[in-house]
């Protein structure tokens, strides 16, 4: 085994392969990541709620497999947050100051929410089937989904990995960014 100073970043983060629809690892197993849009549940009634929570605990009962995910979207807020209170130090004005210091409050972080399925020894015939079972199964209770395509999975390792939550074109291989072709 590779001294883990000599290893690959792929092989630190057990990351062999992209394909259209999975990420393989090193460990022979395939990740497919389906992207949950987030409800905003304080507008929700006590009624609608509780059918969130019942439709997610069907889906959870419905595939052993199932690992779930938060992480921080591409959208981030903390520059403006940080924005808005040093705003708010320099602001004379107590009510223009009070107004500032609730919009910081209140801005949140953008969450990407991921249900991930772990696919091991899965016959390539059947995988298809079984993946539009789950987003089939996804949609019946309520949830908007879509399953994360090849350019979606490098920005949630992009985001994963180096919290990079700005980059618009990610990265193929280690520093693309810096490689000038036909010089």
């Amino acid at each position: 085994m590779k001294r883990k100073n000599e290893q690959s970043t792929r092989e630190l983060m057990g990351t062999k392969e992209l394909s259209d629809y999975s990420i393989r690892t090193y460990r022979k197993d395939e990740l497919v990541y389906f992207l949950i849009q987030p409800s905003n549940l304080s507008v929700l009634s006590e009624e609608s709620l509780s059918a969130r929570i019942y439709g997610l605990m069907t889906v959870l009962k419905g595939i052993t497999e199932i690992e779930m995910m938060c992480l921080n979207s591409r959208e981030n807020f903390e520059d403006n947050k940080r924005y808005l209170k040093n705003r708010a130090e320099e602001e004379t004005n107590p009510t223009v100051r009070k107004l500032l210091e609730l919009d910081a409050g209140q801005m949140a972080t953008a969450r990407g929410f991921l249900l991930i399925i772990r696919l091991r020894n899965q016959k390539e015939n059947e995988v298809f089937a079984y993946l539009n079972r789950i987003e089939k199964m996804l949609v019946e209770q309520g949830f908007t989904s879509k399953r994360a395509d090849e350019e979606d999975m490098k920005r949630i390792l992009a985001v994963y990995f180096e919290q990079n939550v700005t980059t618009e074109k990610f990265e193929e291989f280690d520093g693309e960014r810096w490689i000038i072709l036909n010089e």
